[in-house]
């Protein structure tokens, strides 16, 4: 429907009905107007799985959801790297809505993984904005490319489950910009998702529901997003101011009651209508797009969609250990199978977003068929106790095998919406198992399903490590893949797992005093950290093992000096130089090492993900523009590029550069200055004219001795050039009135600082 269509049939509403839009009609529901046949549309969990429900429910699940597919989680979909194979997902998740008549699926979640301890981590993508963005993008493209919506989440800043309806997250602008924001605003602006859902904590003191900075002024104007906002559920605070602010729908019904405050704020003039009508406008907007776009012959394909979701698995799965190469294993190899996710995988996470999978393929019943293996639950997810005979059990299969292969991992109960983690350990019960089988059987392999960082105290005991996330039903079968090498291993860290919590930026701030949470690692979140401290870590950012090998070529650049307004391309060829296929993310960095702004070392700019065959080589390029340079300033509250050389840095992981190309960026924005009386001599030095009208102080000799005065060797060792020259820099203007002996007055340095600030050209 068009923009003046709509706006003629929202004029034949009534106040009331107006009103009514703007909060579900139920649970899933928007509400109808039938004397107008305004139709209703049906939203529903997502973002990795269909999670209709047919029923009056609540967003818990306590009613069952229809059959569904479940695809990997966020945690493992990051782990691809690979735009092309996510939207794929999405446009097979956009199908699924269209056949089961759901205009608006909601995620994907792009919260930063500030902490492992955030329970709802494993819905997220990554420490990283730029890889969160880009992955999300690609889900949006996909799911969007059905005309069916998506409701990218939770805006803003809601970073951890611990008092999250009340919480508020205290950040600066410039980690605000460059981090959090960071990691909903390329999705926005390049896929412009349908509907935006904001969050229920507070930003800076203001509740996310009603806070017009982030639903307006950012999120509208800046960023140009022209769908609607809908409130988690249960997220709205005060409905008319929310309203106000740019909250849009409620979610779910209030059962009227913020209705009618709706329409007694019109009535008393407390609210415009036009910012109700403007309201409705947004959300009958969706609703048609979608009813006009309705495919009545979509098909939901379960075992179709299951086979996709196998394909997406393979590619979360990150091989972080493969010690005297005991990967892939052999047919013929005996190996037991140990751990009961082995037979019964945890493959996604507790909460909204739990799906009623139509099957579920495990790693026993998808190798049974080997004869070669062996199988021992080594222990019960139900309670962290150790179950002697079950331990016992797993033993001796051990001894009895040549490799043995553990499936462990984090249960649910350590893990879920609605509440953190309270440490990075695995159960004890599994430690114990992992410790006790690599006892007895040096060629041991861990497989782990989790959707957060773990401690890995054993990690030195075993010769393999598979990281394979909750990576959807399919997992079993993409995970024997891999173990045999059938498939190989692609997947990249999209975090990095540091040894102990206590190594975590956000350690001693995490859960915040009260309702008061502060970020004070600012922008050093994860490797940015990490890389900063050259602290060890267990596995870095970025990193993946394969069962082959690759190398980079020296990258060239389109133009070695640019300004930045341009663009500048850096290509590379990559080569498998191995015996196996296999895939590559290429990883490409960009660090400022002569920068005047406290800056990680090195940020994510780019990943490309290849397949090569045996010694085949590809070209990977990338295009670089502004904001790979930029960082936040918060004088013009703007992104800035300095002046000055630039390395683009292409590697395997955040700590594994493998080549670099250095190039010079030229600002064409210069930044203002103001100076004061307390501005110090030294920060003069870059502005040519604040030296020429200063250049009378700069002459003066601070600590020069008195016709009268003696020198004895005491003094002169004591006062030192360094010494005279530090105290010149770090000098106030003021100070110097009292060394100038009445050549320099107050009133002269100020007419010169009044010029100086009054001439910024």
């Amino acid at each position: 429907m068009t923009r003046e269509g709509l706006r003629e049939l929202i004029a034949k509403m009534t106040l009331e009905e107006k009103a009514a839009m703007c909060s579900g009609a139920d649970f899933w529901h928007t509400e109808a107007v039938e004397r107008l046949g305004i139709p209703s549309m049906m939203v529903s969990d997502g973002p990795h799985g269909l999670r209709k429900q047919d029923q009056e429910a609540d967003n818990l699940g306590v009613n069952d959801s229809i059959q569904a597919v479940c695809f990997p989680a966020g945690c493992g979909t990051a782990a691809s790297f690979n735009r092309e194979l996510i939207r794929e997902m999405g446009e097979a998740l956009g199908e699924e809505c269209q056949a089961e008549g759901v205009g608006v699926i909601l995620g994907p979640a792009v919260n930063i993984k500030r902490s492992p301890l955030c329970g709802r981590n494993f819905e997220y993508y990554s420490e990283d904005p730029y890889v969160a963005s880009e992955i999300a993008g690609a889900l949006i493209a996909g799911i969007q490319s059905r005309n069916v919506g998506t409701s990218i989440k939770h805006f803003l800043a809601n970073n951890q489950e611990h008092r999250r309806l009340s919480s508020s997250s205290e950040i600066d602008e410039r980690t605000l910009r460059e981090i959090y924001l960071a990691a909903f605003e390329g999705a926005v602006r390049k896929q412009k998702p349908w509907t935006v859902m904001c969050s229920y904590n507070r930003i800076n003191g203001v509740y996310a529901a009603q806070n017009e900075e982030m639903l307006t002024e950012v999120l509208r104007k800046e960023w140009g997003f022209d769908g609607f906002v809908v409130s988690d559920w249960g997220a709205v605070n005060d409905r008319v101011p929310d309203l106000e602010a740019g909250l849009d729908l409620e979610m779910p019904s209030s059962g009227g009651v913020n209705d009618r405050l709706i329409v007694d704020a019109v009535k008393d003039g407390r609210l415009k209508e036009e910012t109700l009508d403007r309201a409705v406008e947004r959300i009958l907007n969706i609703v048609y797009r979608f009813e006009e776009n309705r495919d009545k012959t979509a098909v939901f394909d379960r075992d179709k969609d299951h086979e996709l979701a196998r394909r997406v698995a393979e590619e979360t799965c990150v091989l972080l250990k493969n010690e005297d190469s005991i990967l892939p294993l052999s047919e013929k190899t005996k190996v037991a199978f140990i751990g009961k996710y082995a037979a019964k995988p945890r493959y996604q996470g507790g909460g909204s977003s739990h799906i009623n999978s139509h099957k579920v393929t495990a790693a026993w019943d998808y190798v049974k068929e080997l004869g070669t293996v062996t199988y021992a639950e080594g222990f019960r997810d139900d309670a962290d106790e150790t179950d002697e005979t079950l331990l016992k059990e797993a033993v001796e299969n051990a001894k009895q095998a040549e490799t043995a292969v553990i499936f462990a991992g984090l249960p649910d109960a350590f893990e879920s919406e609605g509440f953190d983690r309270s440490h990075m350990r695995m159960p004890e019960c599994q430690n114990e198992l992992i410790r006790r089988v690599a006892a007895v059987q040096p060629n041991t392999v861990v497989v782990l399903h989790n959707g957060s960082p773990v401690e890995m105290p054993w990690a030195d005991q075993v010769k393999g490590i598979l990281e394979a996330y909750l990576g959807g039903q399919a997992i079993g079968a993409a995970v024997t893949d891999i173990l045999y090498g059938r498939v190989n291993p692609s997947g990249k860290l999209p975090e990095s797992f540091p040894y102990q919590l206590e190594d975590n930026p956000s350690y001693l701030y995490y859960l915040g005093e009260g309702d008061r949470v502060e970020y004070r690692e600012g922008v050093f979140v994860g490797y940015r950290y990490y890389d900063k401290k050259k602290m060890a870590v267990r596995f870095p950012f970025g990193f993946g093992l394969s069962y082959t090998t690759f190398s980079c070529s020296e990258p060239k650049v389109s133009a070695q000096r640019i300004k930045d307004t341009d663009t500048v391309t850096i290509r590379v060829d990559v080569t498998n130089t191995g015996s196996r296929s296999g895939k590559e993310a290429v990883q490409l960095y960009v660090s400022a090492p002569d920068s005047q702004v406290i800056r990680p070392v090195r940020e994510l700019r780019g990943f490309e993900k290849v397949e090569l065959a045996p010694g085949e080589t590809k070209m990977v390029s990338f295009v670089l523009d502004k904001r790979a340079f930029a960082y936040w300033n918060t004088d013009i509250h703007d992104w800035h590029v300095e002046s000055g050389r630039y390395l683009l840095q292409i590697g395997s992981s955040s700590r594994d550069i493998a080549v670099e190309q250095e190039i010079y960026v030229e600002s064409t924005v210069k930044l203002p200055r103001h100076y004061t009386m307390d501005t110090p001599f030294g920060d003069l030095k870059d502005d040519p004219k604040a030296m020429e009208l200063l250049a009378p102080l700069m002459h003066i000799d601070f600590l020069e001795k008195k016709e009268d005065e003696d020198t004895t060797d005491a003094a002169a060792e004591a006062i030192t050039a360094e010494m005279k020259e530090a105290m010149v820099k770090y000098m106030p203007l003021r100070g110097s009135f009292s060394f100038a002996s009445g050549r320099v007055t107050p009133q002269q340095v100020q007419e010169v600082l009044d010029r100086l600030n009054n001439d910024q050209d």
